[in-house]
């Protein structure tokens, strides 16, 4: 019997995060997944598509997780713990994520696939990541301290790059000046 067949069986052909049903796939769970279905889990396009791209994200999606945490199947209770720490600062993630227990190897299998704490990820105005080289387009009038001027909104800042020990700031060239920017009052283009 495949994966495909066990997986099927195992979830009732259904999403094994959401419940959706038709064109589930195989998504195993990193980062060290051995390829047997004890480590992957049967997801939907919209789960799967959310998990390898966070920046497209939809938080509503994820309220399925308060049922589909209570699964007995490790690589579920995995892939839920991971969500619901991806977004626990929405409110409602954290007071599942409280509830949630994992037993010591499934923690840890958990926390392996999430990014470190030392991970710096700067996101703009939208929950877009930014990445070093991007554009992005001011989405306020910014006065530019020491400097005696304003940025204007809609102004287009290219080439930026990112500062590593603080998520909440980018630099880019505004007038010909180099400014640091505050990632809130920014859009990617």
């Amino acid at each position: 019997m495949s994966i495909l067949a066990d997986l099927q069986k195992r979830a009732s052909s259904k999403c094994e995060l959401c419940s959706a049903e038709g064109e589930l796939a195989v998504y195993e769970v990193p980062p060290e997944s051995n390829g047997t279905a004890d480590q992957c889990v049967l997801l939907c396009p919209t789960c799967s598509t959310q998990i390898d791209n966070p920046e497209q994200v939809d938080a509503n999606h994820w309220r399925c997780l308060n049922d589909s945490m209570w699964s007995q199947i490790p690589a579920v209770q995995v892939m839920a713990y991971r969500m619901l720490s991806q977004l626990s600062a929405e409110g409602w993630p954290q007071d599942l994520l409280d509830m949630l227990y994992l037993d010591d190897d499934n923690l840890a299998w958990a926390k392996a696939g999430l990014p470190s704490e030392d991970d710096v990820v700067h996101r703009d105005c939208n929950g877009a990541i930014l990445a070093a080289g991007d554009s992005v387009t001011l989405i306020k009038d910014l006065n530019v301290k020491g400097a005696n001027f304003t940025a204007k909104r809609g102004t287009a800042v290219r080439g930026i790059s990112l500062v590593q020990d603080n998520p909440e700031h980018i630099e880019g060239r505004v007038n010909d000046q180099r400014i640091v920017i505050l990632t809130k009052f920014v859009k990617k283009n």
